[in-house]
């Protein structure tokens, strides 16, 4: 075997060290008081020197094209390290409450390594190795909070439905491999056409990972696991997995199934249609900011999977800049939640009822992050939605009124997604409370959390530079 193979692979070769780094140091800080503010400073150097790995690792496979890296995979790494730096960020107070913190840590980055895999991945036996080793950590992250019942409830249900979609996902890719007798990615590509068997083949594979990433109709473990999950875990699971499965379900269906375009083109229709539309009228009924979230989050998925429609790499551009976008934004507003809720607060909406008049400043970033996210000018959500509108209706010359119809669909329920955001900013401005949340002061890793995601909002919204780099990755 050669093992120098392994130097192509810096990026999962860095975070394996920074894996056992941690490791030794959870040991070593047994019985320190500063424990948990070692581990987090470490751990927070760790993955900023792993963005860093990430954007300089160079195109490269390793094990006969079972590990295969591309400019734009390296990108995504590199936003996702940066999400998981952030929720370790966010999450310092939280960790102060519980003795597991290097078991935190640990967790976080294994999830990570395991998306690592599973978007380098040039054969599905590598994606689904990697899928597994995401899943399994995170499910013990969503479990985390030993002490309550809602959290073991939450793990219990994203386990099943993990397992589940996995088994449906491996019956699809069964069914790939009896209809081209091959794993990989670009033999598969050159082999298969479509036969009933491959046609049921992709759309169990597209069944199984519209779980991970939760499009309609495979959402309805979404908003009882953010709920129950701890608030750092919760942003957690809505940001950093949800961008690794889009990107690999994009690279997928436009690699592998390039030429069943015609078959899975109507699905995303259809799935693009439901997501957005059903997660927006369900949004506007929730009263527990968590479930609000996780319907926010459904919608969002379904404007990412907007971008892969048009099958081009102006659209997996388009995607990953959508997920940088909110990454920075949906972090935000889980950082504010953590804050307010460590500080005597709820996650109900009610509790933030008049909280401009105590915390301001608090009321305004998160003002920002919800305008982002519902697309208001000159906020980075409006670009990142305008991208995925584009790489929508493109490429679609011979057959352009679906895509258009689909777009269309996507444009007024943004519309509805502003109104329901915009309960909140009611919530904190407008309505009237006798007792609103006490004044309180921010952790200092809240308010470097809030500095660096209210940054990414205003640096991605002004600074063309950002897509352009994209964009360039993209393309290469």
């Amino acid at each position: 075997m050669n093992y120098s193979q392994f130097l192509n692979m810096i990026p999962e070769a860095t975070l394996v060290l920074a894996l056992i780094i941690v490791f030794c140091a959870d040991f070593a800080l047994h019985r320190s008081e500063r424990k948990g503010f070692v581990l987090g400073v470490l751990t927070g150097a760790l993955l900023i020197c792993q963005m860093v790995s990430c954007l300089l690792a160079e195109p490269a496979t390793a094990f006969g094209g079972l590990y295969v890296t591309t400019p734009i995979v390296s990108v995504m790494k590199a936003i996702l390290t940066a999400g998981s730096f952030i929720v370790i960020v966010m999450a310092q107070e939280w960790l102060k409450t519980t003795r597991y913190q290097g078991e935190f840590y640990l967790l976080v980055i294994s999830t990570l390594l395991g998306m690592y895999m599973m978007m380098s991945s040039g054969s599905f036996l590598m994606f689904f190795l990697g899928l597994e080793m995401a899943s399994v950590p995170l499910s013990c992250l969503v479990a985390f909070d030993k002490k309550k019942k809602e959290s073991a409830e939450a793990a219990a249900k994203y386990i099943l439905v993990a397992t589940f979609s996995s088994g449906v996902m491996l019956f699809g890719i069964s069914f790939v491999y009896a209809a081209t007798g091959t794993l990989y990615f670009d033999d598969v590509a050159r082999q298969l056409i479509a036969t009933p068997l491959a046609i049921m083949g992709m759309v169990f594979f597209f069944s199984g990972l519209g779980f991970k990433i939760s499009l309609v109709p495979f959402h309805f473990w979404t908003a009882d696991t953010y709920q129950g999950a701890p608030t750092p875990v919760t942003g957690y699971l809505s940001v950093v997995s949800k961008g690794a499965a889009a990107l690999t379900l994009a690279v997928i269906l436009m690699k592998v199934f390039t030429f069943m375009t015609d078959y899975w083109q109507p699905m995303l229709y259809i799935v693009i249609v439901l997501s957005i539309t059903i997660a927006n009228l369900f949004a506007i009924r929730q009263k527990e900011l968590k479930r609000f979230m996780a319907f926010s989050s459904i919608s969002q998925a379904g404007y990412i999977m907007l971008a892969v429609i048009g099958n081009s790499a102006a659209g997996i551009a388009a995607l990953t800049f959508y997920v940088l976008v909110y990454v920075v934004a949906n972090m935000s507003v889980f950082t504010v939640i953590s804050a307010v809720e460590q500080n005597g607060g709820s996650t109900q909406m009610s509790a933030y009822n008049g909280l401009y008049q105590t915390n301001p400043k608090l009321s305004l970033l998160m003002t920002i992050a919800l305008f982002s996210l519902a697309g208001i000018p000159p906020f980075a959500g409006m670009f990142s939605k305008f991208f995925v509108f584009m790489a929508g209706v493109g490429g679609h010359e011979q057959a352009p009124f679906w895509p258009y119809f689909v777009v269309f669909i996507a444009l007024v329920n943004t519309v509805v997604s502003l109104y329901y955001y915009l309960l909140i900013v009611k919530a904190m401005y407008i309505t009237k409370e006798e007792h609103p949340l006490p004044t309180f002061r921010n952790a200092k890793s809240v308010n470097l959390s809030l500095a660096i995601c209210t940054l990414g909002i205003l640096l991605c919204g002004v600074c063309s530079c950002v897509y352009e780099w994209i964009s360039s990755a993209a393309t290469m």
